[in-house]
């Protein structure tokens, strides 16, 4: 379990496959690395991954077909940044929303638009995944646990304030980069519900 507030940017320093699985080496820092061990769950970009590795300043996960397929991580190369996130401990704040690390599907960098201090961003998803986001609601992107300002069939948009531009990658993501979406899943359950009620209409596209 995660809350979407991400505690430091890592870098990704090393990528290779390795049979079915893939390997991935990120420079952590000397607090984070110094404080994780083999087994912990953390979120890279919003996946959740188990460490399998450690040294002074990074650690080592693998991630499965699966997880490269459905997810941005496949776009990630060294010297990228990655967000990271430590699970959630049972007395810890919950800053953001509960965010599971297990990614619905990725969503397309639409625009950028700049509004002030804030940048408005939207973002193109799949009807599947945009039934679940609605306007003033939670969505994590990458990981990063924001609010919905505007939600549509097949796209919403959210703002960034300076603090999230600062200390997350998004501010890297150009038109057309691939990001990780993870649905609140408070909302999922409630539209499994009215599903099986038979008191929404599903989408056949």
């Amino acid at each position: 379990m995660f809350t979407g507030i991400v505690e430091a940017m890592g870098r990704l320093v090393r990528v290779e496959q390795a049979g079915n699985l893939y390997e991935l080496e990120i420079d952590v820092g000397h607090e984070i690395a110094r404080d994780s061990k083999e087994g912990d769950s953390i979120a890279l970009d919003g996946c959740c991954l188990t460490v399998t590795g450690c040294t002074d300043t990074a650690l080592r996960f693998q991630a499965i077909p699966e997880t490269w397929q459905r997810t941005a991580l496949s776009d990630r190369e060294v010297g990228h940044s990655i967000n990271l996130e430590r699970s959630l401990r049972a007395d810890d704040r919950l800053g953001g929303h509960f965010v599971l690390g297990h990614i619905d599907g990725t969503g397309r960098v639409r625009s950028v638009h700049r509004e002030g201090d804030d940048v408005r961003v939207e973002i193109t998803c799949s009807p599947e995944i945009a039934r679940f986001i609605v306007s003033k609601g939670s969505v994590a992107l990458d990981g990063v646990s924001l609010t919905v300002v505007e939600s549509e069939r097949e796209w919403f948009s959210v703002a960034l304030i300076p603090h999230t531009l600062n200390v997350t990658n998004l501010g890297e993501r150009q038109v057309g980069d691939r990001i990780n979406v993870e649905v609140d899943v408070v909302g999922r359950y409630v539209v499994r519900y009215l599903d099986e009620m038979g008191l929404t209409h599903k989408s056949t596209s």
